[in-house]
């Protein structure tokens, strides 16, 4: 729990760009949101490791929308169910699972819909908030924190040693 704590902070205090740790963030949604043994999730690691997303943020990331998973996946089913039974977008479904490419992605199942979904609407201001909670972070609270006495304390603790051994 310590390792896993000290690898967020050394994450948001690292040197790496907030735009990608807040990307990572925002892919994480679809990992952690949808089921995990999908072709698209395929694709969304393949897009991750080709442009300049953080690795860790999106690793973390995934964890903890998959905890936040158990919470939206009811309101994610009855959307997936929504968006598959509606009679305007019938022909689209039909269509689609006639072809053996997108019958591959499997978005018949209504939880995979749902949670694509809700990773498609949620993406941008996932990346917004992450990118602005980050900043706010670095420029304020990591400065703040860092006067404390009690930063003082916590840097000559069993935590802060875990935390520095992940920079070497």
């Amino acid at each position: 729990m310590l390792s896993m704590l000290a690898k967020f902070l050394k994450l948001l205090n690292g040197d790496a760009a907030p735009g990608q740790v807040a990307v990572g963030f925002a892919f994480a949604l679809f990992w952690g949101l949808t089921p995990f043994f999908s072709l698209h999730n395929l694709i969304i690691l393949l897009v991750v490791f080709i442009t300049r997303t953080n690795l860790s943020a999106f690793f973390l990331g995934s964890a903890l929308w998959a905890l936040i998973a158990f919470l939206v996946d009811p309101f994610a089913i009855d959307l997936g169910e929504w968006l598959l039974a509606s009679p305007d977008l019938q022909t689209t479904w039909t269509t689609m699972y006639q072809s053996d490419v997108w019958r591959a992605f499997k978005f018949n199942h209504t939880l995979l819909m749902g949670g694509f979904a809700i990773s498609l609407v949620a993406f941008i201001p996932v990346y917004f908030l992450s990118f602005g909670l980050i900043k706010v972070y670095r420029h304020k609270v990591m400065a703040w924190f860092e006067k404390l006495k009690i930063t003082k304390i916590l840097k000559a603790s069993k935590f802060y040693r875990v935390y520095e051994k992940l920079e070497g």
